[in-house]
């Protein structure tokens, strides 16, 4: 019992350090198509995934569009995202994507999946991941849009992660989570988030705000700052842990 625990404690970090980290990046471009734009994207993971789906306070695009960013550990993120189908009120589209990208080849994810996105801010995807070594997950998250008016934003979000490890003696498992991310004049910005795995009795918190230090039509600078904290009797007893970083985005 006491070998399996803690091969299940290895695993758990390996996981986390692949596929849940907190940090946020030192750079980050947003390579974007602005034809018939109406707003900001309503689903949007934040490059770097923290423990449950992170979405922006914004409106529905209906664009080609995708994402560039470097993490601190000098390995590159790709996202994108491909309209299918919509109307006035709504868009089904395409979403994939390869995380923590070498230069020298190899990767840390790759994901593919849907996303429908409501031009009232609320949201649903059903997203696959593969993690090499680690084995294979699938996430349903959705986004509602709680208020929404000239000055402030504030949505609520929640998710369910299946990770089926290619290990065999691992068995399957489940992570849910969930949060509240708040704006204020597209200036300043605040989230909250929570993450359970019963497998593995931990849970995850984190509490991050966002700062804009600069924005034009074309272009847009933030800060990032915040706390994470994990918490696990198989786990040494951890502190909240600071994570900081600036956001560059660019539009195109």
């Amino acid at each position: 019992m006491f070998a399996k625990i803690a091969l299940f404690t290895v695993f758990l970090a390996g996981v986390s350090s692949m596929s849940i980290p907190y940090g946020r990046p030192a750079f980050y471009l947003d390579d974007v198509n602005y034809v018939n734009d109406d707003g900001e994207d309503v689903y949007f993971k934040h490059p770097q995934e923290s423990v449950y789906p992170i979405y922006h306070n914004s409106r529905v695009r209906r664009q080609v569009h995708g994402v560039i960013n470097t993490n601190p550990d000098g390995t590159t993120n790709f996202m994108g995202k491909l309209p299918l189908a919509g109307n006035d009120q709504n868009v089904l589209s395409a979403i994939g994507g390869i995380g923590g990208a070498k230069n020298g080849g190899g990767y840390g994810s790759a994901s593919a999946g849907l996303a429908l996105d409501n031009v009232n801010g609320h949201g649903l995807s059903l997203t696959g991941k593969h993690i090499p070594s680690i084995g294979d997950q699938l996430t349903a998250a959705g986004k509602a849009n709680l208020f929404h008016n000239d000055h402030h934003d504030l949505s609520a979000n929640a998710f369910a992660t299946k990770t089926m490890p290619s290990n065999p003696v691992i068995p399957n498992f489940n992570t849910y989570g969930g949060g509240l991310d708040y704006m204020y004049n597209n200036k300043i910005g605040a989230s909250l988030g929570a993450a359970h795995t019963d497998l593995f009795k931990r849970t995850d918190y984190s509490a991050m705000g966002k700062l804009n230090l600069f924005h034009n039509p074309t272009s847009s600078l933030d800060l990032n700052a915040g706390f994470s904290k994990s918490i696990s009797p198989y786990m040494p007893s951890q502190s909240w842990q600071p994570s900081a970083g600036l956001t560059f985005s660019k539009y195109f």
